[in-house]
C-alpha cells in the first residue's frame, strides 16, 4: 500500500511539473509574442506648439525640412502641401521660388498630347517620387509609402488611464499625440527583440510601431546623417524631433492662428459674462425678490 501511494504522489507531482511547465512555457510564448500594438507607449515630448499658447519653433522647421527633403521625400509624398506655404516657415519669396525650381512637376500637355515635366513654382505642391500608386508599390516591396501631408494628425496612439483624464480639460490641450509617436518610431529602432518573438525575414523590429512588431521601413535617419546649417546637433534623437515638428506644421500649419483666436474668443466670453451679470444685477435690483 506504502509503494501505491508512493507511486500515485510521484505520478500527481509529475502531472504538477508538467502542468507548471507548460503554463510557464506558454506565459513566456505570449510575453514574446504581443497581442496590442504598439509594445511601447510613445514618450510625451517638450514641443513649442503644445498648450493653449504653443508656437511653431522656425528654425525646427526649417531643420526638419531640410530632414524631409534630403531623407523622406526620396520615398514619401507631401500632396498637400503647396511650396508657396513655405514662407510660413521664415523664407521670402525669393528662396521659396528658388527651393520650388529644384523639383519637377508634370505641365499640361502639348501639342502632340504628350505630357512633360517642367520647373515647380510656388503655386505647385511637394510632388511624389513616384509617378503614380502603382509604381510606389512596386518599388517597395508591394505597399506605397504612406502621404505625409497630414501624417502626424492621422497617426498616434491613444493614452490610457489616467493621461486621458487631463486631455479633456481645454487649457491641456494635448494634440501632440502624432508628433510623440512619429519621435518615438523613428528612435525605436536597433532594440533586440525579446527572447521567441519571430520577426518575419525583411521587416524591422520596433516596439513603438503602432500597427505590429516589426515593419518594412528600415531606419531611415543615423547620427550624422544630415548636416544643419544653424549648427545644431546632428544626432538621431534631434533629427526625430525636428522632421515630427515640421511633419506637424505640415498636418496643422495655422495652429498658431487657431490657438490665438481661441485665446482671444475665451476672454471675450468671460466679459460678456460679466457684462451679462452686471446687467441682470442693474436691471433687477429694484425688483422685490
Amino acid at each position: 500500500m506504502k509503494k501505491i501511494l508512493l507511486g500515485l504522489a510521484a505520478a500527481g507531482l509529475g502531472t504538477v511539473l508538467a502542468f507548471s511547465g507548460a503554463s510557464a512555457a506558454e506565459e513566456a510564448n505570449h510575453a514574446a509574442e504581443p497581442t496590442h500594438f504598439p509594445i511601447k507607449h510613445p514618450e510625451q515630448m517638450n514641443w513649442t506648439f503644445a498648450g493653449p499658447f504653443g508656437y511653431y519653433d522656425k528654425q525646427q522647421l526649417q531643420r526638419g525640412l531640410k530632414i524631409y527633403k534630403e531623407v523622406c521625400s526620396a520615398c514619401h509624398s507631401m500632396n498637400l502641401v503647396p511650396f508657396r506655404s513655405l514662407e510660413e516657415l521664415g523664407y521670402n519669396e525669393a528662396q521659396v521660388k528658388a527651393f520650388a525650381a529644384e523639383y519637377e512637376v508634370p505641365d499640361a500637355p502639348n501639342a502632340d498630347g504628350e505630357i512633360v515635366n517642367r520647373k515647380a513654382i510656388p503655386a505647385d505642391h511637394f510632388p511624389s517620387p513616384f509617378p503614380n500608386v502603382q509604381a510606389a508599390a512596386a518599388a517597395n516591396g508591394g505597399a506605397a509609402p504612406p502621404d505625409f501631408s497630414l501624417i502626424a494628425k492621422a497617426r498616434s496612439v491613444e493614452r490610457g488611464f489616467p493621461q486621458f483624464l487631463y486631455d479633456l480639460a481645454p487649457w491641456i490641450q494635448y494634440q501632440e499625440g502624432g508628433p510623440d509617436y512619429i519621435h518615438a518610431l523613428l528612435t525605436g529602432y536597433g532594440q533586440t527583440p525579446p527572447e521567441g518573438m519571430q520577426i518575419p525575414e525583411g521587416t524591422h523590429y520596433n516596439p513603438n510601431f503602432i500597427a505590429a512588431k516589426s515593419l518594412a521601413m528600415a531606419q531611415p535617419l543615423q547620427d550624422g546623417q544630415v548636416t544643419y546649417d544653424d549648427g545644431s546637433p546632428a544626432t538621431l534623437s534631434q533629427y526625430s524631433q525636428d522632421i515630427s515638428a515640421f511633419l506637424m506644421w505640415a498636418a496643422e500649419p495655422h495652429l498658431e492662428e487657431r490657438k490665438k483666436t481661441g485665446f482671444r474668443v475665451m476672454i471675450f466670453l468671460i466679459l460678456f459674462a460679466g457684462l451679462v451679470y452686471l446687467a441682470k444685477r442693474r436691471i433687477w435690483s429694484d425688483v422685490p425678490h
